[in-house]
Order: structure tokens, then C-alpha cells, then sequence
């Protein structure tokens, strides 16, 4: 897990011993299309789509080692299929069904050939998950490191899309899945990595963590939240994913909306083993739930008349609800004291 490049290729082939045009060759062999208005791909200047009278959404997401990734514990199987999770999850917060994907790669001289295929093999896996197609991309070269620019493509029906700023005053405001486990993996495998620097004979001791584990290094892009509301025939009245803790996204539909929010510190949802990982590490569950990032659950507020609706839906809860009070962005707590929502630093809009 700690020597990432020398545990597990065998076979080193340097790239350039192929070549850019080469390695291009070599990966898009590993695709096969899972669209059928994927008209052309991967093999001449541009994408052809065909997308059949829906709307077409696009975002872009970049990661840069050192910054968003640590090879040093992060497999790159695993660091591919994340690339593709987190920018679909993009797609889903609008409601839309991801279709494509392009891939920029900028790669130093530590990488291999066998190195970009095991990245590329959890880019496939992910690919094979959400039925998307790889439809081009770059490929270039790095000073240090290893560069991923991700750009991905969807569709959906134009009365199907949901926005940030068209939620109403009094929609319950709704989140899937759990919050903060992300965050209390990423601690748990930092401190896991500053052992190892100090003693490499050391094993990594990650019992009792390998949700919150999971949840840093392979997470999913809500789309069987996005099936099933669509299956119950509901259209969330905005909707953002939870890429930067929750507080932050809270106030970005407060803001697109122009409302106010009121979400209830009992209502949030925290995984049992993120509750246990926070306190070992003298963290506030709370706080990293909403202020951790790196979820990519799904945000979204939903009117009081499809609400009984949403309520069947296993893991989605019921958070809050948007007020006319533009201003407000507060927790009711457990004690029945109001604090408001911050959310420090920054993040991706």
C-alpha cells in the first residue's frame, strides 16, 4: 500500500518507449461503448454526440497530486475510479443521466506504462458502473507528479432538470446516505502514512475503519437516488452534491435559491463508524459532517407535496427545510439553541 509503484508492476515499460500517440492507443483499446449515441469517440479531432433532443449537461473537474490525492496510500486503481465518481457526481446533482467522459492526464517520469494502466483499469471499472463512454482526451507531459482533468457529459429531459437556485420557501431540504465519513478516512490514512515514515516496518492498522476508508478512496456518485426518484416520479425542486461539506453546499442553495435554511442537529445523518473515528481523533462528528466534504451524497430540497414520497426512499433524510428569511442559515441543536452555518475555507463551485 505505502510503496505504491513497487509492490505491485512487475514490468516497467517507460512511455516513452511508445510514445504518446502509442499509450493513446493502448488505453482506448480498453473501452467499448456503452451509449448508443456515442456517434464517435475515442480516434479523430473531436467527439461526435448525438443526443436525441435532451438536454445536455457538462462539468470538469481537475485533480492534482499533492493537493486532492496521495499516492502514498492511494491505489491507483482506486484514484481512477474516484476521478470518474467525482466528476459524475456533478451530473447527477442536475438531475441528468451521465453518458461520456473525456480524460486530460499529465504524467511525470516516475509513471509507467503499467502504472496509467492500473489507473486506467479503475477508469474502466467506474465506466462499466455508470454506462458511460471515454470519448477522447489529452495526454502530456508533468514536471512532478501525476495530473487528472476529468470532463464529462449527460443528459436529461428538459423538465427533469433541477437547478441550485429553484428551491421555494418551506421544500424539506433532504440528504442521502451519511456525511463526514470521508473526512475521518482521509485522517485515518494520514496517520496511518506518518507511522510508516517513521518506522516503514510498520503494517498499517486500519481495523475498524474500512467504511470510512472506503468512503475517501472509492466514492460513489449517487445515481440510484437519481433512479429511484425519477421511479417515484418526483423532480427535486434544486439539488447540489456534497462535494465540500454540508454546511458549505447549504449555503450554495441558499444563495442561487435567495433563501434561508433550518436543518436540525439530530436529523443529521453519521455513520456509526465515522461517530467512533471523530471521537478518536478528538474531532466533533458534527463537524466533520458538515464541514468534512468529499461525500458526493446528494443535497436536494423536494416540495411538502411529493415529500411523503421521498420518505420511502431508504437512504435519503430529511434534514430541514428552506425559509423566506433570506439571511438565515441555521442548526436547531439537540439543546434547542440555534447556531449558524459556516463553512470555512473554500471549495469547487
Amino acid at each position: 500500500m505505502w510503496r505504491l509503484f513497487a509492490l505491485y508492476m512487475e514490468k516497467r515499460t517507460e512511455i516513452g518507449e511508445i510514445g504518446e500517440f502509442g499509450l493513446i492507443n493502448h488505453l482506448a483499446l480498453q473501452f467499448t461503448g456503452n451509449q448508443d449515441w456515442t456517434e464517435l469517440g475515442i480516434g479523430d479531432d473531436t467527439a461526435v454526440l448525438d443526443p436525441k433532443g435532451n438536454k445536455v449537461v457538462t462539468t470538469t473537474e481537475l485533480l492534482i497530486e499533492g493537493v486532492h490525492f496521495d499516492l502514498a496510500y492511494t491505489p491507483l486503481q482506486h484514484l481512477g475510479f474516484k476521478a470518474v465518481s467525482v466528476v459524475l457526481s456533478d451530473i447527477a446533482a442536475m438531475n441528468a443521466i451521465p453518458t461520456q467522459i473525456m480524460i486530460g492526464l499529465g504524467l511525470s517520469n516516475r509513471f509507467s506504462v503499467e502504472s496509467v494502466d492500473a489507473l486506467y483499469e479503475g477508469i474502466r471499472l467506474a465506466c462499466e458502473e455508470y454506462k458511460v463512454d471515454v470519448v477522447g482526451g489529452d495526454t502530456t507531459s508533468s514536471p512532478q507528479g501525476l495530473i487528472l482533468s476529468m470532463a464529462a457529459t449527460g443528459v436529461v429531459e428538459a423538465d427533469k432538470l433541477v437547478k441550485r437556485g429553484t428551491a421555494k420557501a418551506n421544500d424539506v431540504l433532504c440528504v442521502s446516505g451519511d456525511l463526514g465519513a470521508a473526512l475521518m478516512g482521509l485522517h485515518s490514512l494520514e496517520r496511518e502514512k506518518q507511522v510508516f515514515l517513521s518506522n516503514p516496518e510498520m503494517q498499517p492498522e486500519l481495523e475498524g475503519k474500512s467504511y470510512v476508508v472506503l468512503r475517501q478512496l472509492k466514492p460513489m456518485a449517487r445515481f440510484d437516488i437519481i433512479h429511484e426518484l425519477r421511479e417515484l416520479g418526483v423532480v427535486p425542486t434544486s439539488m447540489i452534491d456534497c462535494s465540500d461539506g454540508l454546511a458549505s453546499e447549504i449555503i450554495h442553495l441558499c444563495n442561487a435559491s435567495g433563501l434561508g435554511a433550518r436543518i436540525f442537529e439530530k436529523n443529521i445523518p453519521i455513520d456509526d463508524e465515522t461517530y467512533l473515528s471523530a471521537t478518536e481523533f478528538n474531532l466533533s462528528p458534527l463537524t466533520a459532517a458538515l464541514n468534512g466534504g468529499e461525500d458526493y451524497e446528494l443535497l436536494f430540497t423536494v416540495s411538502q407535496e411529493d415529500f411523503p414520497k421521498v420518505e420511502k426512499i431508504a437512504d435519503v433524510t430529511a434534514i430541514g427545510y428552506m425559509t423566506n428569511i433570506r439571511d438565515e442559515r441555521v442548526m436547531v441543536m439537540k439543546s434547542d439553541s440555534i447556531v449558524n452555518l459556516t463553512a470555512p475555507g473554500f471549495g469547487n463551485s
